[in-house]
C-alpha cells in the first residue's frame, strides 16, 4: 500500500521497536529476531473504520433482522438497558480479540451505549488488554437511564485520564449531527463520529456548511440515501466517510446500498466497516467480497440497461486500500498505519498461501481480497507486539472469554425478560 515502494515478490522488513525501519529485497542483519514467512502473503493489517464493539457477546442474536427500528427496539431499548460495565468490558474484549484473529490491527469503536464513567473506562480497559489500535468514540445511550454528568464533563476527564499522545487508543465522539455535539469534541480537539443517512440529514449539511461546522475532523458512517448536493457537500468540507456493505443491506438503511460508488465518483475516499455482530461475523476477508460483489453488480446492471455513465469495474487492489490505508487515515491512524512504509508503525499481518483453499496464490491481492479468511492468518503484529503467532492468539485467554460471554447474554436477557413481564 506504499506506491514509493510498491509490491515486492519476495522481500525483507526490518522492525526495530515498534516501527518499521526498512523495506528492501533483501535486508542482512546480525542479531535480529527473524520470522520466516516464506509463502506468506505480507500486508498492512486491516483497519475496521466502523464497529460497535461493545454488542460482542450479541453475535447472531438478530441473523434475520431487515429493518433498522426492529434492532433498535430489541437491542438499544431492550438489552442495552441493562448492560452493566462489566458486560461492556467482555463485549468490548471479544469483539477486539476477533478482530486481531482476523487480520484487523485497528478500528473505530463507537460505543453508543456508555451509560456511566465506569462503562467507559470498562470499554477502555477492554482494548488496551488486547493491544488493538483503537480510536474509541463513546456516546450516550439511545434509551433508558445513564450517568447524565459524563456528557460532557465525565468525557474531558476520561479524555485528561486516559489519553495519551503515546497510547494505542485515541478518543473520539460519537455523536448525532448535534451541534453541541460536535463542539464538545472540538474542545477536546477529537474526531466526530455520526451516523449520517437520508434526504433529512442530507437537507441539514447547507446549513452547517454555512456555519463552518464541517471539516476533516466529521466522520459520517453509512451515508445511504444523501443526495447529490450533500455529497458535494461533503467533499468539499474534507468530510471523512464509511461505507458499510453488509449492514447497509441487511438493516434496510435507505436504500440498502452501501455508498462506496457514490463516495468514489465525488473524489473521497471511504474506508469499509464492519458495523456491529448482532446479524452476521465482524470480519474484513467477507465485508471486501460483498463490497467486490455489489459494486460490480451494480455496475454491470446500469451498464446493460444502456447508462452510458456505467461506473467501471472496481479492482481488488481499490478495496484492499479502502480496508487498510484509507481505514487507517479516517481513524486518524494514517501517519502510522496502513501501509508497509519505513517510520509507520509495525502494524502487520501475514497470510499464510500454504494452505489448501489458497496455493497456488497467482496473484497475491486477489488472494487477500477474494479467498483468504480467518484461519489463513497466521501471524498479526501491532505496534511491532505479536499478538498472534502461527495461527493462534497470543494473550487471550479462549475459555476465560467464553464463560463470561455466556454468563453476560444470560444476565442480559434474565433482565430483560423481567423488564417485559413488568411492563
Amino acid at each position: 500500500m506504499d506506491k514509493n515502494i510498491g509490491n515486492l515478490p519476495s522481500g525483507d522488513v526490518l522492525i526495530e521497536g515498534t516501527k518499521i525501519k526498512a523495506v528492501e529485497t533483501e535486508i542482512n542483519i546480525e542479531n535480529a529476531q527473524v520470522i520466516q514467512a516464506e509463502g506468506m502473503i505480507l500486508s498492512p493489517g486491516f483497519t475496521d473504520a466502523h464497529r460497535h464493539a461493545w454488542q460482542g457477546s450479541l453475535r447472531r442474536l438478530m441473523p434475520d433482522v431487515s429493518d433498522l427500528m426492529s434492532y433498535v427496539e430489541e437491542i438499544h431499548f431492550g438489552l442495552a438497558l441493562h448492560y452493566r460495565p462489566e458486560d461492556i468490558l467482555i463485549g468490548n474484549l471479544l469483539t477486539a480479540w476477533s478482530a486481531i484473529d482476523h487480520g484487523i490491527t485497528g478500528m473505530i469503536d463507537a460505543s453508543h451505549n456508555t451509560r456511566s464513567y465506569e462503562h467507559a473506562e470498562a470499554a477502555l480497559d477492554a482494548l488496551e488488554a488486547t493491544g488493538i489500535r483503537a480510536l474509541y468514540a463513546p456516546a450516550f445511550p439511545l434509551g433508558g437511564e445513564w450517568e447524565q454528568s459524563f456528557w460532557p464533563a465525565g468525557l474531558e476527564r476520561l479524555y485528561k485520564k486516559r489519553f495519551s499522545s503515546e497510547g494505542l487508543i485515541k478518543m473520539g465522539v460519537f455523536t448525532h449531527i448535534s451541534t453541541n455535539g460536535w463542539d464538545v469534541a472540538r474542545h477536546l480537539g477529537v474526531p466526530m463520529i455520526t451516523e449520517f443517512l437520508g434526504k433529512e440529514l442530507s437537507a441539514s449539511l447547507k446549513g452547517l456548511q454555512a456555519e463552518g461546522k464541517l471539516g476533516p475532523d466529521n466522520i459520517f458512517n453509512h451515508c445511504t440515501g444523501l443526495t447529490p448536493e450533500a455529497w458535494k457537500i461533503m467533499a468539499d468540507c474534507g468530510v471523512k466517510v464509511t461505507v458499510d456493505p453488509r449492514s447497509d443491506a441487511q438493516y434496510g438503511l435507505e436504500e440498502g446500498v452501501f455508498a462506496y460508488q457514490h463516495a468514489i465518483d465525488h473524489g473521497m475516499r471511504p474506508g469499509i466497516g464492519t458495523d456491529l455482530e448482532t446479524a452476521y461475523g465482524g470480519d474484513m476477508f467477507t465485508e471486501m467480497r460483498v463490497a467486490f460483489a455489489l459494486q460490480r453488480a451494480f455496475a454491470q446492471n446500469r451498464k446493460y440497461n444502456g447508462d452510458a455513465k456505467a461506473p467501471a469495474p472496481v479492482t481488488s487492489k481499490a478495496l484492499l486500500e479502502a480496508a487498510t490505508l484509507h481505514g487507517a487515515e479516517i481513524a486518524g491512524f494514517g501517519q502510522v498505519a496502513g501501509s508497509i512504509t519505513p517510520g509507520k508503525a509495525a502494524d502487520l499481518i501475514l497470510i499464510d498461501t500454504n494452505a489448501i483453499n489458497l496455493f497456488p496464490s497467482n496473484d497475491a491481492i486477489g488472494t487477500v481480497v477474494h479467498a483468504a479468511d480467518r484461519s489463513n492468518v497466521d501471524t498479526v503484529m501491532v505496534n511491532g507486539k505479536i499478538l498472534k503467532s502461527d495461527g493462534k492468539l497470543i494473550g487471550a485467554d479462549l475459555d476465560y472469554l467464553k464463560e463470561r460471554a455466556q454468563s453476560s447474554v444470560q444476565y442480559l436477557l434474565e433482565k430483560q425478560n423481567d423488564f417485559n413481564r413488568m411492563k
